[in-house]
């Protein structure tokens, strides 16, 4: 069995997480190869989805505006059927479409999601095969559609690529947006889109992981809270810089990043220099 996490552990596990969570490269990955290169261990689904809380608190502080119209918005629009047509209102309901697609699936699999699927030749593999999907697609989609084209059976299909995170190593911001640019959409439509369909799949995972903390001879609560507030500081700044990033370049540098990692992964898996469970 595995030893608890300790506090040096939980700083740098929080830095990891709050680095590579919106970017598409994938923190679930990231956290697994720190930890094993380190000869700590898997630090656990449960405390990998707590930690995912604080920088979904920081996609909450970021786009607290968005947010606060979005959801004003739908709830009036549910007495008003003249709103409904609004963007915000329809926004209100393509989240919560969207979100359905990860919530049956993360919970029909989570027994395969927090054992086998941790495996890092998996997690190797789907950093290889999804970075270059996403250079396809930034590559060859139209990039012109914007928020206010989106749509239900969008919204839906938004949701699927974000169900693909479930497997670590894909990355939920990569898939997602991956999704977007091939209907179509702009990289900014794509990634604003990615961050607010994470917040309640993300926020209802780490919210019900919290409860088996107690349970968890891997995790402590006070290590957790601590990576979980690094994580919200360093989240912050990598939503506020990835935004204007997508503004004016392309995906490339993440998707030759993915490439290089999982083939270096795949090279040390080979050599035994690290283990894969």
């Amino acid at each position: 069995m595995d030893e608890p996490i300790g506090w040096l552990e939980a700083v740098i596990l929080g830095v990891v997480q709050g680095l590579t969570e919106f970017l598409p490269i994938s923190s679930s990955a990231h956290v697994l190869i720190v930890s094993r290169l380190f000869g700590w261990g898997d630090p656990g689904a449960a405390f990998t989805a707590v930690t995912q809380i604080g920088t979904e608190i920081a996609v909450l502080i970021y786009f607290r505006r968005d947010l606060a119209r979005i959801l004003s918005t739908w709830f009036v629009s549910l007495r008003r059927p003249e709103v409904r047509g609004s963007i915000d209102a329809r926004m209100g309901w393509y989240v919560i479409i969207g979100t359905l697609p990860i919530a049956i699936l993360g919970f029909t699999f989570a027994p395969v999601i927090e054992t086998a699927a941790r495996n890092l030749w998996l997690v190797a593999t789907v950093l290889i095969v999804f970075g270059i999907i996403l250079g396809l697609v930034d590559r060859w989609g139209s990039k012109t559609k914007a928020l206010e084209a989106l749509n239900a059976k969008d919204g839906l299909l938004f949701g699927f690529g974000q169900a693909l995170a479930l497997i670590p190593g894909v990355s939920r911001s990569g898939a997602t947006i991956s999704v977007g640019l091939a209907m179509g959409y702009s990289r900014s439509a794509a990634t604003r889109y990615a961050f607010l369909l994470a917040i309640p799949a993300v926020l209802a995972s780490g919210l019900y992981e919290a409860t088996k903390i107690g349970s968890d001879d891997n995790v402590q609560w006070g290590q957790t809270i601590l990576a979980t507030i690094i994580a919200l500081t360093i989240g912050y700044l990598v939503i506020a810089w990835l935004i204007r990033w997508v503004s004016t370049r392309s995906f490339l540098p993440f998707v030759i990043y993915r490439v290089v990692l999982g083939s270096l992964l795949l090279a040390l898996l080979a050599t035994g220099t690290i283990s894969a469970l």
